[in-house]
C-alpha cells in the first residue's frame, strides 16, 4: 500500500461522473475526506450515495474524473491490486452481509484467515473487536440467532478487526429502531474519537449526521458527550446543534454532502444545513427520518 503523503486527503473525488444506459447517474462529483474526518452522504433513494461508495472501493470505474483513495488512483488499478488495496479498508453493508453458516467468531476472523494470520493473533484481535462493539458474549452464536442491531454491530467488528484507518458504511442504520440506530452511530463515533478512523457514510437519516457532528466519545469516561458542553452529563439524544469539532487540518470533523439528481447540491456542516433558507434543503430535512 502506498504511504499517504502528509497533507493529502484519504479520499478525493475530482469531477467524477458515471453513466449507464439511462444516462448520467453521477455528474461532476468533487469532495475530499481527511484523516479522522467523517463525511455523511445524504440524499433520497437513487441519488447516488451507494454508487459513490462503490467508486471509492474500486468496484466500478468512473466514466470521467478521478477517484483517489489513500493516495491510489483506484480507477486505473488492476483487479489484483484492488484486492490488496481493499484489505486496508473496512466495509459495513446495509444488511450486515454476514455469512449465515459461520459463527460470529468466524465472520469477524474471515479476512484474517484468508490472509493466513496466526491463530493466536486472530483470537486476540477478534475478541478485541467484539469487545469494542460489546458483542464478545455472542462469539459462538450464528447470525440467525442475533437481532438486526446485533448483526450490524458484528459487521462493524469485522470492519475494524484489521484496524483500518478508513471505513465505508452503506446505510448502517437502515431498518433499525431509533435506539439501536443511535447505538450504531455511537460505535462509529467511538472509532473516530478513540482510534482516528475516517468514515465515508451513506445514509438517508439526517439524525445520523447530526449525532456524529454534535457529539463525541469521551475515552476517559466511556460516555458520549455533547461537543460544546464542558463536563456535561452523557445524553441519549442530540440536543439543539452546536458548532462541529474541527480536525487537525482545520476542516469540520463531520461534513455533510447532500446529493440531488446525481450532483452535489450542498456540502458543508449540519449547522449550515439547518440555518439555510434553501427551499429544497428545508424540504429535505422535513421529509427525512
Amino acid at each position: 500500500m502506498k504511504e499517504l503523503v502528509p497533507g493529502e486527503p484519504l479520499v478525493a473525488f475530482h469531477n467524477v461522473s458515471i453513466g449507464f444506459d439511462e444516462g448520467d447517474v453521477l455528474k461532476g462529483i468533487s469532495f475530499d475526506l481527511w484523516p479522522s474526518e467523517t463525511i455523511v452522504l445524504l440524499g433520497v433513494s437513487g441519488s447516488g450515495k451507494t454508487l459513490i461508495l462503490k467508486l471509492a472501493a474500486g468496484l466500478i470505474r468512473p466514466g470521467a474524473g478521478r477517484v483517489f483513495v489513500m493516495g491510489q488512483n483506484v480507477g486505473t488499478m488492476y483487479e489484483r491490486n484492488l484486492l490488496d488495496f481493499r484489505r486496508n479498508i473496512g466495509f459495513v453493508f446495509q444488511e450486515g452481509a454476514l455469512f449465515d453458516s459461520m459463527s460470529v467468531e468466524e465472520n469477524v476472523a474471515f479476512r484474517m484467515r484468508e490472509e493466513h494470520t496466526a491463530e493466536g493473533e486472530i483470537e486476540k484481535r477478534v475478541r478485541q473487536a467484539l469487545a469494542f462493539v460489546e458483542m464478545e458474549h455472542a462469539i459462538d452464536q450464528f447470525p440467525a440467532e442475533l437481532s438486526g442491531g446485533m448483526r450490524r454491530r458484528v459487521s462493524i467488528a469485522r470492519a475494524l478487526v484489521n484496524q483500518p484507518r478508513l471505513v465505508f458504511y452503506d446505510s448502517p442504520t437502515a431498518g433499525l429502531d431509533p435506539i439501536t440506530s443511535q447505538t450504531i452511530i455511537n460505535l462509529i463515533m467511538r472509532g473516530r474519537d478513540t482510534q482516528g478512523v475516517s468514515s465515508l457514510l451513506a445514509t438517508h437519516r439526517v439524525q445520523d449526521a447530526f449525532g456524529l457532528a454534535h457529539f463525541r466519545f469521551d475515552k476517559a469516561t466511556g460516555k458520549v458527550l455533547p461537543l460544546s458542553t464542558n463536563g456535561a452529563k452523557p445524553v441519549a439524544r442530540a440536543p439543539a446543534p452546536t458548532d462541529s469539532v474541527r480536525g487537525t487540518n482545520g476542516s469540520t470533523q463531520t461534513k455533510i454532502v447532500v446529493l440531488r439528481d446525481g450532483r452535489i447540491y450542498f456540502q458543508g456542516s449540519t449547522d449550515e444545513v439547518l440555518h439555510s433558507s434553501d427551499e429544497y434543503l428545508k424540504e429535505f430535512l422535513a421529509s427525512a427520518e
